[in-house]
């Protein structure tokens, strides 16, 4: 099955990952993607869909997506490095994985959030990613 990052949020204060399920009057009703419990994530939390973020690079900007796949091809089958992982050793995969990642607006603890998510998608959805793209062209048809 197809993972579409539109439906996968992070949200501030709360641990781990969420898919999007519906809208409630307060929020949005989720379910944690590592252990299926169900709640309500209030309006004022702040909710991010993974689709909606980027890294900097010294080109511009880099989808999170392509970050993910580009972090596969130099992880294969392995685990990345979880976030308790030294500083080094997140760089070191990062500098493989994007090469022109901007240190200067790319810091570790965002590293560490990327790997954590990078976890969670790999044991509990799949890199099969939904193309927005090709969604929204379907949807014109």
């Amino acid at each position: 099955m197809k993972t579409d990052l539109s439906k996968i949020l992070s949200i501030s204060g709360q641990r781990g990952l969420f898919l999007y399920l519906a809208q409630a009057r307060n929020g949005a009703v989720v379910e944690s993607l590592s252990d299926k419990k169900r709640m309500v994530a209030d309006i004022r939390s702040r909710i991010t869909t993974l689709e909606d973020i980027s890294i900097y690079t010294s080109e511009g900007e880099t989808k999170l997506r392509e970050v993910f796949l580009k972090m596969k091809g130099v992880l294969g089958d392995a685990p990345a490095p979880t976030s308790k992982a030294s500083s080094d050793e997140l760089k070191s995969l990062f500098e493989k994985a994007l090469p022109d990642y901007d240190g200067d607006r790319f810091y570790v603890s965002h590293m560490k959030k990327v790997v954590d998510w990078y976890n969670e998608i790999k044991e509990y959805a799949s890199f099969d990613f939904v193309d927005p793209d090709e969604e929204n062209q379907a949807e014109t048809e």
